[in-house]
């Protein structure tokens, strides 16, 4: 799939200046108090941007360079890194891995273990990898659970929505799982 990052950031811009909160997913982090982030899959960096404004180590990893070209214009200070997340590897670790906008039903089909691999190897002990998608695109909660614990991930709580909502069921979770 190839994006227009300007464009894809433009939506978000509108909804912003029509008084939408646009800014759920860093409020939802932000509880977990992080001293660092990796926004895996950031796209135009809204998240990660709006993470640093809060005094929040950032750093942005997207495969489509349109994304990052936007999410560099919007905020140079930032590090953004253009990798394949199923292979990634960046020496480090963070106290948040997130993963916001159904990051793994953008991952080709069949690749969504090597994809959770990849950024789980990248939250610390104690961390947790933080995932909201929808559960109606082939890709269910019980695979996402099987892939979290093989790479050694325990699911600490599930919500409905960015809000924390109580799951009960449904076509959106937002997971997190605790290393």
């Amino acid at each position: 799939m190839t994006w227009d990052g300007d464009e894809y950031q433009s939506r978000f811009d509108r909804l912003a200046e029509s008084g939408a909160d646009v800014h759920g997913e860093a409020e939802y982090v932000r509880r977990h108090h992080p001293g660092s982030v990796l926004d895996a899959g950031c796209g135009t960096g809204r998240v990660a941007i709006e993470l640093a404004r809060h005094g929040i180590e950032v750093l942005g990893v997207d495969a489509d360079a349109s994304m990052l070209a936007a999410a560099g214009k919007r905020a140079p200070h930032l590090r953004w890194h253009h990798h394949d997340l199923t292979t990634l590897d960046l020496g480090r670790v963070f106290d948040v891995v997130l993963m916001a906008g159904n990051v793994p039903l953008f991952t080709p089909p069949g690749t969504q273990e090597a994809l959770v691999a990849g950024v789980a190897r990248h939250v610390r002990p104690g961390g947790v990898l933080i995932a909201g998608f929808s559960l109606d695109r082939g890709y269910a909660a019980a695979d996402y659970d099987a892939h979290c614990a093989a790479a050694g991930l325990v699911l600490a709580e599930r919500h409905a929505t960015w809000d924390a909502e109580p799951f009960t069921g449904g076509d959106y979770a937002v997971s997190v799982h605790r290393r």
